[in-house]
């Protein structure tokens, strides 16, 4: 390192105390001088000497160097992978003190970003199952492997044929799962046997430094109804190879598959949800139940990713709602309508907007499933749809819901929404920054009388957030 960007930050800190949850797998630390320090490795509680290794907008990032105290809160990580895959990276930090962070970043985000006064705090509702809670993981897949500390250096070879997650940085390599204890169902049956059957049959593996081979990347779709979907992607449209190949899942794996789809992905990125999805075998869809309505799930369907957990969402929400069946709910960034069509029995109506047009069908052909005939759908942006034209044609709501992505309600959504006062708004957010920002915009006509946090992915820094708004 040159001495100018060595002279941006010192080469040592002692004594750095942890004192919360970041993101991305940090944790803010405090030095002995008050300044503030994200580290890595490290859980609340634990005093270390650190390492800085980047500056970043004023915010210094370190790793540790030698522990001077350990935290109560750390306990034994339950995953041979972890500390290697960044898919959980608080293993080593009880549930009970996850929780009891989550809480506080909520709770920070709300009163010290938002400076919104909270009439009613809830405690947080943490997640029942603590691992095997996802009910859908994408792999990649590549010929060559992420070598591990111990491996770099010996006559290990990371030119292996490998089905796993890509490590931050190594865009070329992946980690080789043996055993993944975030998602239920055969998963992890499936992919070791993928693996090994692919390689049998002589499969090419995908090379992503050159941009050849075929078997590129797979999702499974498990759900708590006993259902198995299997989507695989390849690199180019090789049905010589690709026929026989999925043709000796369905014999070897069969027994453990309700539907099996493909696509073809010759882009440079690995998203998948823009691909034509070909069925192959089983059913179109899988089925998934949510309380006392069922979800038919394609291949391209957004659904909740932690479904018993997001049951006690939805709970909350109805809760919040505190729908008599007489009110007139709107359910903004409604997604395949899973929010609106598990109020709808004790709502007058519900009218979903979504952006993403295929979600939209999804909720059509679910609500008409379910027997619901006073749900209305819209595809489009929000800020586009929801409009005093729209809601002279659709009547004033009288709760309406709104659960957007992570970068929060669309500026011009904001305006629309004290617009139209409905008496009730239930905020449903991935991102209590956002939520924070917005609900200070919405004090203008609004109070927040009650908050609560969700858990919705243990051992990760993700946290939900759900308050309930009423018109001043």
């Amino acid at each position: 390192m040159s001495r100018s960007r060595r002279s941006r930050y010192p080469a040592r800190i002692d004594q750095v105390r942890i004192t919360g949850l970041a993101d991305k797998g940090f944790c803010v630390g405090k030095t002995p001088a008050g300044e503030v320090v994200f580290v890595e490795k490290v859980v609340p509680g634990d005093v270390v000497d650190v390492r800085p290794f980047k500056k970043r907008k004023k915010l210094l990032f370190a790793t540790p160097l030698e522990w001077r105290q350990r935290s109560a809160d750390r306990v034994e990580p339950f995953c041979q992978h972890f500390g290697v895959c960044g898919g959980c990276k608080w293993q080593d930090f009880s549930y009970a003190g996850q929780l009891r962070e989550k809480d506080q970043i909520v709770r920070d985000a709300l009163t010290r970003i938002g400076k919104i006064e909270v009439g009613q705090w809830e405690p947080i509702l943490g997640s029942e199952a603590t691992s095997f809670y996802r009910n859908k993981l994408e792999f990649g897949v590549a010929n060559r492997r992420w070598l591990t500390a111990e491996e770099v250096g010996t006559e290990v070879n990371n030119e292996a044929n490998v089905i796993g997650f890509h490590k931050a940085g190594a865009y070329d390599k992946l980690i080789e799962i043996e055993e993944c204890h975030l998602q239920h169902g055969p998963s992890n049956l499936l992919r070791n046997g993928i693996q090994a059957l692919a390689i049998e049959m002589g499969v090419p593996f995908f090379d992503m430094r050159e941009r050849t081979g075929l078997f590129r990347q797979f999702m499974i779709r498990t759900t708590t109804t006993g259902q198995c979907m299997l989507v695989l992607a390849f690199f180019t449209d090789d049905q010589a190879r690709i026929q026989p190949f999925l043709s000796a899942i369905m014999a070897r794996f069969g027994q453990h598959l309700t539907s099996l789809y493909y696509c073809i992905n010759g882009k440079i990125n690995e998203y998948m949800m823009d691909l034509e999805m070909v069925h192959f075998a089983g059913t179109t869809t899988v089925v998934e139940n949510l309380g006392h309505v069922n979800f038919h799930i394609g291949p391209k369907s957004f659904f909740q990713t932690n479904t018993r957990q997001g049951q006690r969402l939805y709970d909350i929400t109805a809760e919040y709602a505190g729908l008599t069946g007489q009110e007139n709910v709107y359910d903004l960034y409604t997604g395949i309508g899973s929010i609106g069509q598990y109020l709808a029995k004790d709502a007058r109506a519900v009218v979903g907007i979504e952006e993403i047009a295929a979600a939209i069908e999804d909720a059509k052909v679910n609500a008409a499933l379910n027997g619901l005939d006073n749900c209305t759908w819209y595809a489009g942006q929000v800020e586009h749809i929801l409009t005093p034209e729209f809601a002279a044609e659709h009547g004033r709501p009288d709760v309406l819901i709104t659960d957007p992505p992570r970068a929060g309600m669309h500026p011009k959504v904001l305006p629309m929404l004290l617009e139209l006062a409905a008496p009730v708004i239930v905020y449903v957010s991935c991102n209590p920054a956002t939520q924070a920002r917005d609900l200070a915009i919405l004090a203008e006509k609004y109070r927040v009388v009650k908050a609560r946090a969700v858990d919705m992915f243990p051992q990760t820094s993700h946290v939900e957030s759900v308050v309930r708004l009423e018109l001043c």
